[in-house]
C-alpha cells in the first residue's frame, strides 16, 4: 500500500507542485488549506505524513502541531514543517511541539523527497518496534490465574519490583519463573531498558563466561574482535539468570564480585567495566542444599537471596488449571489459524483432575498437542493425552510411555499413533468403530493408518 501523505498550504501554487511530484513518486495525497481543515482530515483520513505548512489562514500551523500532539501524542504520523521564513525560532518551536523535520521554501524537490522517504522509514520501524514490544508484554507478562497461592506471589512480585534488590525465584521445572522474572522487569523502574536473559546450563563453562563477561579481542583463538558480553549488553535494566543453580564453583565467584562492586573484567582484559543491572535469578533446586554440599558458594546464594519467591507447583492451584487452558487454546488456535476451538466439559475436567507433573510447560504442551490432532473444533478427553486414570501418561501397568520425553513434534506424532492403535484395539480392529469413538470420519482414519504403515 503506496504512503498517504496530507498537504496542508494555502498556496495553490505549492499544492499543484507537491502533489505533482508525490505522485509521480508513487505517493497518495490529500490536501487541505487551513489549520482546521488539516485537523478534520487527519481524523478522517489518517495521513502517513503531514507536510505542514506554518503560515496558514485562522490555525497556524504551530497551532495545528499543538493539538496534533494533544490528539496523538505518540501515535501520530511524522510532520514535516514547511516555510518561507527561514528563522531558528520558527524550527525550534515546531521541533518542541514535535515536528519531524524543517524545511524552507522554495523546497529542493529531491531533498523534500529523501526527507520524506527517511520519515516514513523511521516512523515504520517505530511503530514495529511498538508492535513487537506489544506481542512480547502479551505473550510474557501474562501471570494467569487468581488462586490465593498465586495472588500472594504477584503481590510479593510487585512490591519486589519497586526495589533494586535482587531476587530468587524458585520452584519447580514449568512454573512460571521466566514468565515472573520478565514481569517483575516490566513492573520496575527499569522496564524501558533491556531484559536480558542468561540460561546457566545451556553452555559449558567456557562459553558462559564469555557469554556473561565477553571478551577482548585476542582473549583466545579465534577472537579476532571486541565482543560485549550479556551483562554490559544489560546495563541499565536487568538480567535474568536462569537455572543458576547449575554454575560451576569458578563462575560463581566472578559473579559474586559483579553482585558486590556491579563491575567486572571481560576475558582476556584488564580494563575494569562497570554496570548498573539488576539481577533476578532462578532455579529449580534446593539451594541450601547445594551450599551444604558445597556444590553453590553461601556468600553467593545470600547475595541472590535477597527477596526469595517460590511459585506454587499447578497441582497445588488447580483452581486456575481452566484459567490457563483457556489462555493457552487461544494462543494457540490464533497461531494455528484455527479460531473458534473449544474444550468439551470433560476435556476440562480430565485437565483439571491431572497432577501435572511437568506443570504449567507441560499444560501448555498439551494443549498445543490439541489443537494440532483435534480434527474437530471441540477437543475431547481423548485429544488430551489424559486418558487412563484422568491420564493417558502411564499404561495399566503404570509404565511411563517412552515418548513423552521425544522432541514437540515427534512426541505429537507418537502419541497420535498411540491414540488411534489403542481407538483399534478396543474396536476389536473394526474401523468405523474405531473412528467413531476417536469422532473421525472412517476415511480419514483409514488414510491415517495407511499413513503409519508408509
Amino acid at each position: 500500500m503506496n504512503a498517504k501523505i496530507l498537504i496542508v498550504d494555502d498556496d495553490p501554487d505549492i499544492v499543484m507542485m507537491l502533489e505533482d511530484r508525490l505522485q509521480a513518486s508513487g505517493y497518495e495525497t490529500i490536501v487541505a488549506t487551513e489549520g482546521q481543515q488539516a485537523l478534520d482530515k487527519i481524523v478522517d483520513e489518517s495521513p502517513h505524513l503531514i507536510l505542514l505548512d506554518l503560515t496558514l489562514p485562522k490555525v497556524s500551523g504551530l497551532e495545528v502541531l499543538k493539538r496534533l500532539s494533544q490528539m496523538k501524542p505518540s501515535d501520530g504520523p511524522p510532520v514535516i514543517v514547511m516555510t518561507a521564513y527561514a528563522s531558528i525560532e520558527a524550527a525550534v518551536d515546531a521541533m518542541k511541539q514535535g515536528a519531524y523535520d524543517f524545511l524552507t521554501k522554495p523546497l529542493d524537490k529531491d531533498h523534500l523527497l529523501i526527507v520524506i522517504r527517511k520519515a516514513l522509514e523511521r516512523d515504520s520501524l517505530r511503530r514495529q518496534v511498538a508492535y513487537l514490544r506489544s506481542e512480547v508484554h502479551s505473550r510474557y507478562a501474562n501471570i494467569v490465574g487468581n488462586s490465593p497461592a498465586v495472588r500472594s506471589v504477584v503481590e510479593s512480585a510487585q512490591r519486589a519490583a519497586k526495589s533494586d534488590a535482587s531476587v530468587l525465584l524458585l520452584g519447580e521445572s514449568g512454573t512460571g519463573k521466566e514468565l515472573f522474572a520478565r514481569s517483575i522487569h516490566q513492573w520496575s523502574h527499569r522496564c524501558s531498558m533491556p531484559l536480558v536473559v542468561i540460561n546457566c546450563v545451556a553452555l559449558t563453562e567456557t562459553l558462559l563466561e564469555n557469554e556473561l563477561f565477553g571478551h577482548e579481542r585476542g582473549a583466545f583463538t579465534g577472537a579476532d574482535r571486541q565482543q560485549k558480553g550479556k551483562l554490559e549488553m544489560a546495563n541499565g535494566g536487568t538480567v535474568f539468570l536462569d537455572e543458576i543453580g547449575d554454575m560451576s564453583l569458578p563462575l560463581q565467584a566472578k559473579l559474586l564480585r559483579v553482585l558486590q562492586d556491579r563491575e567486572f573484567h571481560r576475558v582476556g582484559g584488564s580494563k575494569i567495566v562497570s554496570v548498573n543491572i539488576r539481577i533476578i535469578a532462578a532455579t529449580n533446586k534446593d539451594l541450601r542444599q547445594a551450599v551444604r554440599a558445597g556444590h553453590f558458594r553461601e556468600d553467593l546464594y545470600f547475595r541472590l537471596n535477597v527477596v526469595s519467591l517460590t511459585l506454587p507447583p499447578l497441582r497445588e492451584r488447580s483452581e486456575d488449571v481452566a484459567a490457563l487452558a483457556q489462555f493457552f487454546l487461544d494462543r494457540h488456535t490464533r497461531d494455528a489459524k484455527r479460531p473458534g476451538m473449544t474444550l468439551s466439559t470433560a476435556a476440562l475436567n480430565a485437565l483439571i483432575r491431572y497432577p501435572w507433573p511437568g506443570n504449567i510447560r507441560e499444560l501448555d504442551n498439551v494443549i498445543a498437542r490439541a489443537v494440532v490432532l483435534s480434527p474437530k473444533d471441540i477437543i475431547e478427553p481423548e485429544m488430551l493425552a489424559l486418558l487412563a486414570e484422568d491420564t493417558i501418561l502411564h499404561r495399566n501397568d503404570d509404565t511411563p510411555l517412552p515418548y513423552l520425553n521425544l522432541p514437540y513434534h515427534e512426541s505429537m506424532e507418537q502419541h497420535s499413533r498411540y491414540i488411534i492403535a489403542r481407538a483399534m484395539e478396543e474396536a476389536e480392529g473394526n474401523q468405523t468403530k474405531a473412528a467413531d469413538s476417536l469422532g473421525l470420519q472412517r476415511t480419514y482414519l483409514a488414510r491415517l493408518l495407511k499413513q503409519q504403515k508408509e
